[in-house]
């Protein structure tokens, strides 16, 4: 699939041509993309031609992005159904890292990367942390867990891409991640939001002021959170706290990132990614400020 090559900042010099781009620009982009997604959907998942072959239509019938519309739906179900390697779109020889969901409410869902799937992942979780307020040489606290779930190494792999420096703690042993706070003197920290709410309490019982520690900015996500939290951690902790969206289905955290300037809402790195929100019982694209169910279609991975 495309290369994350021509539309990812470049991290240590200007940005290129996707951050400005226009919506028609950005439009015949994601029409391009879907296109070559969809064709390779279909010739290489025998899941997807059967879909695709009893709702009765053919990549061919993609002409424009509305057109999805006539494509059907992925849900857990079908990755489940087809688990483990069912939907892998490459020969199994060609995946180069595998991920997982934990799988307490049914079968794990299953989700391959190719080495390119992991350059162009490193490098969108690199423009999330950017738009979220890290930098290059800053040393970042990475407290999502690592293992089969996305969250650690995703993270991790994208601070190294942005020219700053990992510090690879994973979830848990909040004792040893205050030690590390001490000493290492990170000035961001990564994690879910819950935690980070009790290590700030850890902190307090154990007579620390949070103010005091080094960090500058926090990232979380991995599970929903209050403009209440938010307000706790950054008073709590005397930063600036941005949320990261990711799913692994479509590829793990560096889906959406909110912008530090801003604090007003994801934005969907609409290059790699095509948003729907739409009703569940029409099926249609519902009304700007209305609720409805969120539908991505990666169209580079």
């Amino acid at each position: 699939m495309a290369s994350s090559t021509d539309i990812t900042s470049t991290i240590n010099g200007p940005q290129t041509s996707i951050e400005y781009a226009s919506r028609d620009e950005l439009t015949a982009l994601q029409t391009e993309r879907m296109k070559n997604t969809l064709r390779h959907a279909y010739y290489n998942v025998p899941h997807y031609r059967r879909a695709f072959d009893e709702k009765g239509v053919h990549p061919d019938d993609f002409k424009e992005l509305k057109d999805i519309a006539l494509f059907p739906f992925t849900d857990k179900a079908v990755l489940r159904e087809n688990y483990p390697f069912g939907m892998f779109a490459v020969q199994k020889h060609q995946i180069a890292r595998i991920h997982a969901s934990s799988g307490t409410t049914g079968r794990p869902t299953v989700v391959g990367y190719t080495r390119n799937d992991i350059e162009n992942w490193s490098n969108l979780v690199a423009r999330s942390l950017r738009a979220g307020g890290v930098r290059p040489g800053d040393r970042v606290q990475v407290t999502f867990g690592y293992g089969l779930f996305t969250g650690g190494l995703g993270l991790h792999y994208g601070v190294e891409k942005l020219g700053a420096t990992a510090i690879p703690m994973s979830g848990g042993q909040t004792d040893k991640q205050l030690e590390i706070m001490r000493d290492f003197e990170p000035d961001a920290i990564v994690g879910t939001p819950s935690y980070m709410l009790n290590v700030l309490d850890r902190m307090r019982a154990n007579g620390m002021d949070p103010r005091d520690s080094s960090i500058r900015v926090g990232i979380f996500g991995s599970e929903p959170w209050t403009e209440g939290m938010r307000k706790d951690l950054e008073d709590g902790f005397g930063i600036d706290a941005t949320d990261i969206y990711g799913l692994s289905e479509v590829m793990g955290p560096g889906v959406a990132q909110e912008c530090i300037e801003t604090k007003d809402g994801l934005t969907v790195w609409e290059d790699h990614f095509y948003p729907e929100i739409l009703d569940p019982e029409t099926l249609e694209p519902v009304p700007d400020g209305e609720l409805g169910e969120l539908v991505i279609t990666p169209i580079t991975k």
